[in-house]
């Protein structure tokens, strides 16, 4: 695919994901609150979830109906293009409930299967609604936010490196996760839990942190957000050479990659 042909991509991205994102702010303010629950009772689902990315998808269908439809809420739509657009209507559910200024549209769209293993990013938006700001990238076109160029910070050595992570809902998850921050959070300078994974790999690319890990992702989490921190210039992976999956995910600036994803696979955030 072109570079012409990704940038028209990310044109659409970016018009979808800003315009549900006004509303959504717009429902939120209006008030909501939880419809339902998924994996556990913590996992909350909102109107305000639902119906985005019914608009989301109502958009991309119009645009683009050969292309398929992944995302969080729905049932995948299978297109017929080899394309995929991969989404999260609301990553940070739980902030948007609380009314914390952290929750994202995400909307990526990927040439292959809606799976990181197999697929190749080619454009990505990650927006927040309530601060207006629109992280962008192109496969091959370098990340955004706005007008301004992304570059992640490459002059870190762990020990005095802001990382952020995540943790899931479920209780022995959750445990496990704590485990394994007791042991990354001596050895690195902080830790910040923003609760946007999406977020999250975008502030690495705005050179906000410097690394990120979780483990238990799901694709919609970080689609946008992955490339984006490639496209200033990051790594994305998994344990052991693997790209990104459910099983682990690391980010980070050049300098501080290597040494985290080995800290966090010692500290056991690939096992369970």
């Amino acid at each position: 695919m072109t570079d012409h042909a990704a940038s028209a991509l990310l044109d659409i991205a970016r018009r979808i994901a800003t315009t549900v994102g006004e509303t959504a702010l717009e429902e939120r303010r209006r008030g909501i609150a939880v419809e339902a629950t998924k994996s556990s009772p913590v996992d909350v689902v909102t109107a305000v979830d639902r119906e985005t990315e019914a608009r989301i998808r109502a958009m991309l269908l119009d645009a683009r109906p050969d292309d398929g439809i992944f995302g969080e809420e729905d049932e995948t739509h299978v297109g017929t293009s080899g394309l995929n657009w991969v989404v999260d209507p609301v990553d940070g559910t739980v902030n948007l409930l609380y009314d914390i200024p952290a929750w994202a549209v995400s909307i990526a769209v990927v040439d292959g299967p809606p799976d990181p293993l197999h697929w190749h990013a080619l454009a990505g938006v990650v927006v927040n609604p309530v601060t207006g700001e629109v992280f962008e990238a192109a496969r091959g076109g370098g990340a955004r936010l706005g007008a301004r160029e992304l570059r992640v910070n490459d002059d870190v050595e762990l020990p005095k490196a802001l990382i952020g992570t995540g943790f899931g809902y479920a209780a022995e998850r959750r445990r496990t996760q704590a485990e394994v921050l007791l042991q990354v959070l001596p050895r690195v300078r902080d830790i910040r839990r923003i609760g946007s994974a999406a977020l999250d790999l975008s502030a690495i690319a705005a050179g906000r942190l410097d690394g990120f890990y979780e483990r238990g992702l799901n694709p919609w989490d970080h689609a946008a957000g992955a490339l984006i921190v490639r496209e200033a210039g990051g790594r994305v992976g998994g344990a052991g050479g693997a790209p990104e999956s459910a099983d682990l995910l690391v980010a980070g600036g050049p300098s501080v990659y290597d040494e985290l994803l080995a800290l966090v696979v010692e500290a056991g955030a690939a096992a369970g």
